[in-house]
């Protein structure tokens, strides 16, 4: 697996007062996992999500709210049909989803294996040929990683990356990983028990730029 490069900074949107707090076992899912891409599928360690820039934390979180790609191609039929202007298909994020929540800045900790790198993919296709095979897909390759389903795929993957070791100890404290959203924006899986140093926790308003960004790129409008 290649080491990614570690940013200066990162930034991650939870809930308040702590944004780094571990998500709560009792939200756990019947899979043992809180439904995350790069989640143990075994259920024994947790995993936070960070991006390497602000806005990214936004175009992660904000995802969940958009409609459903079905219901945005149906409209878009509609308005060729007719000649109007096609009509927007935007979800309506909930106001107390921005009062309950907060960005934290922080620094990492530790060694991240550089997921999309070719030198890692080449390692994973090899080590993870059953796997790949067991879900159907074609290959495992830069796409592959970055699939929305199946999650438990994608959770194999970050299964592999924990267990290995090094001198007897965990080589790796998370993964590194492109945005599905975008090769601009990368993301950072972080392995409990690792835990980033917290820089500073900071609020943000209905009219923060990031969010409205993210708001905007997606479709979406604040109730």
């Amino acid at each position: 697996m290649k080491q990614a490069d570690l940013p200066v900074e990162v930034f991650r949107l939870g809930r308040r007062p702590d944004p780094w707090a571990w998500p709560d076992w009792a939200y756990v899912g019947a899979d043992g996992t809180f439904g995350n891409r790069y989640d143990d599928p075994l259920g024994i360690y947790r995993v936070l999500y960070a991006s390497t820039r602000r806005v990214a934390t936004f175009v992660e979180c904000l995802a969940y709210f958009r409609a459903d790609i079905e219901v945005v191609a149906g409209l878009a039929e509609i308005a060729g049909e007719d000649g109007d202007k096609e009509p927007v298909a935007a979800g309506v994020v909930p106001a107390e989803w921005v009062a309950q929540r907060c960005v934290g800045r922080g620094a990492l900790a530790g060694d991240y294996a550089d997921l999309g790198h070719h030198e890692s993919l080449v390692e994973l296709r090899t080590a993870l040929a059953a796997r790949v095979v067991h879900y159907g897909l074609h290959d495992l390759d830069a796409s592959a990683i970055r699939l929305s389903a199946p999650r438990a795929f994608t959770q194999e993957v970050a299964r592999y990356v924990f267990d290995q070791t090094a001198i007897g100890q965990r080589r790796w404290n998370g993964l590194s990983y492109l945005s599905k959203h975008g090769d601009d924006l990368r993301n950072w899986a972080i392995f409990e028990p690792t835990t980033p140093g917290a820089i500073e926790v900071t609020d943000f308003s209905r009219d923060d730029e990031d969010l409205g960004d993210a708001l905007a790129l997606h479709g979406l409008a604040l109730e």
